[in-house]
């Protein structure tokens, strides 16, 4: 009865009568969004859409063709899903001389048709997106906050000047403990059209501040919640899906998308079949009972037009105006320390990209006071589990230590800037100028969710 009344308030008190009455536009956008859909539909299960070209065929008469591996490389354009038919479809819109932003919209439709209880246009998204030819980065926000939380704990990781303040058992210690100082300020920022969070901000980006924040890190211990200054009740978001793109320009999307809980409000919308999303689970409600006993976050109380905070976390990497990678995570509270260890894997201790996103990970929500490490079989067989030695080193510095059969997916795309490609003229277009760097590109799909990505 409750949830009845709920999809009246959502769609709105006369909806009868809208519906009955829709304008023409209405129509058109229901008609454009089924007709993608099920072409969306027809690639996945196999059919003849004439109008779609893959791999340089006219007709498309088949399955799509997935590839089985976990890692591609190619010099001409990547696509990282966590589903092999989503990474297809947006590559094969890179094939056609498609856009990174094009690509995009084709990837984020097929992964709200397979993957429904985690993403769809029923729900909301954060994307950044770098422009090759104006080497300048956006972040467009279709629902959330911006995510930097990351970046407080990559500077607390960077104020110790060394890579090698990252190796080891002793770096997961380290680890550890950056990210329970990050989940304890967190909950201070929420929409900034409705709180002031510059000061937090301005902190969350400030070296000095990170400098500050690892003096309190000491390598011998770790402590309880209190020690690290928590004051409100963490946000617990949940399913996700995420891919990276780059195309032969080297333009770059980050793109992750949400319907908050699994498919959603449960609910359909009558005039589209869309499935509703139910992010206003994502604000924090004043009269909350929160499970750490932590009062609710005054930043997220829910108001009219606001946005709810997020722990969504798109990346895009650049290096001297280069494009060095793109990555992010599905997955709730669960997507910032795993998109932070791949991006430590990587960036700071020079593995290789499959090595990165293949390597088990930790997780720290600060309350409870738990690290709960990955012990879990993925769906390809592997069997992924932090080392026995970590296990006994973290509980000799006091951390209570469980195993967890699950974690966050991370998608990875990474550049080489050893080799430079030659692209001459392609698709019929200039391939820009020679400041554009145009390297080795290897893409990741996290096989804890059996992703695969494609190349054109």
């Amino acid at each position: 009865m409750e949830r009845q009344s709920l999809q009246f308030h959502l769609l709105g008190s006369n909806q009868t009568s809208n519906y009955k009455d829709k304008s023409w536009r209405s129509k058109a956008l229901c008609f454009f969004l089924c007709f993608f859909t099920i072409s969306i539909v027809g690639l996945i299960i196999g059919g003849n859409l004439t109008t779609w070209v893959l791999r340089g065929e006219n007709n498309f008469n088949e399955r799509i063709r997935v590839n089985d591996a976990e890692i591609v490389e190619s010099e001409q354009g990547v696509v990282a899903a966590d589903d092999g038919r989503c990474s297809e479809i947006g590559a094969s819109m890179l094939r056609q001389g498609g856009h990174a932003v094009d690509s995009s919209v084709a990837t984020a439709l097929c992964v709200g048709v397979v993957n429904p209880m985690a993403s769809g246009i029923g729900g909301g998204a954060f994307m950044i997106v770098r422009s090759s030819s104006t080497s300048k980065t956006q972040a467009f926000d279709m629902r959330e906050t911006a995510p930097l939380a990351a970046s407080k704990v990559l500077n607390i990781f960077d104020s110790y000047g060394t890579s090698v303040a990252a190796k080891g058992n002793l770096g997961v210690h380290r680890l550890i403990e950056a990210l329970k100082h990050m989940f304890a300020v967190r909950m201070n920022l929420g929409d900034p059209k409705f709180v002031d969070i510059k000061k937090y901000v301005s902190e969350m980006l400030s070296p000095s501040y990170a400098k500050q924040i690892r003096t309190m890190i000491v390598d011998d211990t770790t402590f309880p919640p209190e020690y690290y200054m928590n004051r409100w009740s963490q946000l617990r978001d949940h399913g996700t899906s995420h891919f990276c793109i780059v195309d032969a320009e080297r333009n770059a999307v980050s793109m992750t998308t949400t319907i908050n809980y699994g498919f959603g409000a449960g609910m359909l919308s009558p005039s589209t079949g869309i499935v509703l999303n139910d992010e206003m689970g994502d604000f924090s409600a004043p009269t909350e009972i929160t499970p750490d006993t932590l009062p609710p976050a005054p930043a997220n109380f829910i108001e009219a037009n606001k946005r709810p905070l997020s722990s969504m976390t798109p990346i895009v990497v650049t290096k001297n105006d280069q494009l060095v990678g793109v990555l992010g995570g599905s997955g709730g509270m669960d997507i910032i320390p795993a998109v932070v260890q791949v991006f430590i894997n990587h960036f700071i201790l020079g593995m290789e990209p499959l090595t990165a996103v293949q390597s088990p990970r930790v997780y720290h929500k600060l309350m409870p006071n738990i690290v709960k490490y990955e012990n879990w079989t993925v769906i390809d067989g592997d069997h992924i589990e932090i080392a026995e030695e970590t296990k006994l080193f973290l509980t000799e510095k006091g951390h209570k230590l469980e195993g967890k059969a699950a974690g966050a997916m991370v998608q990875l795309v990474v550049q080489s800037l050893q080799k430079p490609v030659e692209m001459g003229r392609k698709n019929g277009r200039d391939s820009n100028n020679g400041q554009i760097f145009h390297g080795t590109l290897t893409a990741v799909s996290d096989p804890r969710k059996d992703g695969r990505p494609a190349a054109v």
